[in-house]
This record gives structure tokens, C-alpha cells and sequence, in this order.
């Protein structure tokens, strides 16, 4: 009996017996793993998933984490003079011994699913990401305060602008220096207060103002 099994993009045909090369897979040599995504199981009844058949695997052995042979690439850039490039690569792959094929039962046999590593590192970063995230959110949720503190601020300012003189960029920094009301800025004395500028007529019409 045989398979047709998915993984790392690509689909083999295997039997129990046969040495396969796949791309690397989270397993260390000696393990059992498990391939689930089977697209076809061949023999006297043969299986077609649509796309996958339910209860089907192949069960194999790991030997060894083996690098492919050195590929070389060579890049030239046109028109530019003394600009090429060599580089090499060497393939990560996991070389295995199939074991077994079961036509079903697949979900109850114990054995590790083979898994590639980028999905378990992609599985790794996810649930760190969540525990994580818990965090990050409670921290976000205390300042929710500071906004409705702001806007009441806000609401119980006067406008400075309608004193006489006194424009949108003056009232911005009497606000940053504290100054938000009439009677606030009654109280300044224009001598001694250094924040900002404020001329003695702000002054008086402030307190006429806050009366």
C-alpha cells in the first residue's frame, strides 16, 4: 500500500520502507512522526481526499537533520561595472525512514505530527504573543482616565481669547502653564510670573471677567 502525502509544499509518494528527504521538520533523529495531510491512498481500495482523507497517515522514523547539496547563485547587476555577486545555499531537510501507512485511525495512533519548523516557530511566537498581549492590554486600559479628566479640564476652561490682546497662541501657553480660567489668571502678577508673558491689562480685564 501507498500514499501520497503533503508537506513542506511539496507531495511524495511513499511506501512503507522508502527513504524520504523533506524540508526540515521540528524532530530530532530517533523520533516517530506522523505526516497527517494525505491527498491519496493507493492499494486494492483506493482513497481520494477531497482534499485530504479523513483518518489516513504516514507514519516514519527520523534519521538525521542533513543539508542539501550547495546550490550557486550568481548575480550581475547590467550597466554597472565591477558589480556581481556569488552566493551558496544549503538546503535544511530532514531525512527519514517510512515505517508504516495507515488507511485510517490516524487521529487515535499517539505518534507526533510532523510538523515543519516555521510552523512551530510561527506556533511558539503566537501563543507568547497572546500572554503577551494580556499585558500590554491592561496597561493600555489605566489611562483611559486621562482623556475624561482632560475634556472636563477642558469644559471648565475659560475662553482667554476674549480678552483683548490676547490671541489663540497666548491662550495655548497660559494653558500649558496652568492658566485655564479667568480667575487663575486674575491671581498672576505680570512681573513675577515667568511661564509666559502676560501684560497687566490680560490682567485686569481677567478679573472684571471673573467676577
Amino acid at each position: 500500500m501507498f500514499a501520497v502525502l503533503k508537506t513542506g509544499g511539496k507531495q511524495y509518494k511513499v511506501q512503507a520502507g522508502d527513504i524520504l528527504r523533506v524540508e526540515l521538520l521540528a524532530a530530532e533523529a530517533g523520533e516517530k512522526v506522523q505526516f497527517n495531510e494525505i491527498l491519496m491512498v493507493g492499494g486494492d481500495k483506493p482513497q481520494f481526499g477531497t482534499p485530504l482523507v479523513e483518518g489516513a497517515a504516514v507514519q516514519a522514523e527520523v534519521i538525521d537533520n542533513i543539508k542539501a547539496d550547495k546550490v550557486i547563485t550568481y548575480h550581475k547587476r547590467r550597466r554597472k561595472h565591477s558589480s556581481q555577486r556569488t552566493r551558496g545555499h544549503r538546503q535544511q531537510l530532514t531525512l527519514l525512514r517510512v515505517t508504516d501507512v495507515l488507511a485510517s485511525g490516524a487521529e487515535k495512533s499517539g505518534v507526533k505530527e510532523a510538523v515543519g519548523t516555521a510552523i512551530a516557530r510561527r506556533a511558539a511566537h503566537g501563543t507568547k504573543g497572546e500572554a503577551a498581549a494580556k499585558p500590554a492590554a491592561k496597561k493600555a486600559a489605566a489611562p483611559k482616565a486621562a482623556p475624561k479628566a482632560a475634556e472636563a479640564a477642558v469644559a471648565e476652561a475659560d475662553d482667554l481669547k476674549v480678552i483683548t490682546g490676547l490671541g489663540p497662541a497666548a491662550e495655548k501657553k497660559l494653558n500649558e502653564a496652568g492658566i485655564t480660567t479667568f480667575a487663575q489668571l486674575a491671581s498672576v502678577d505680570p512681573e513675577t510670573f515667568e511661564a509666559t508673558k502676560v501684560k497687566p491689562d490680560w490682567v485686569e480685564q481677567a478679573k472684571e471677567l471673573a467676577k
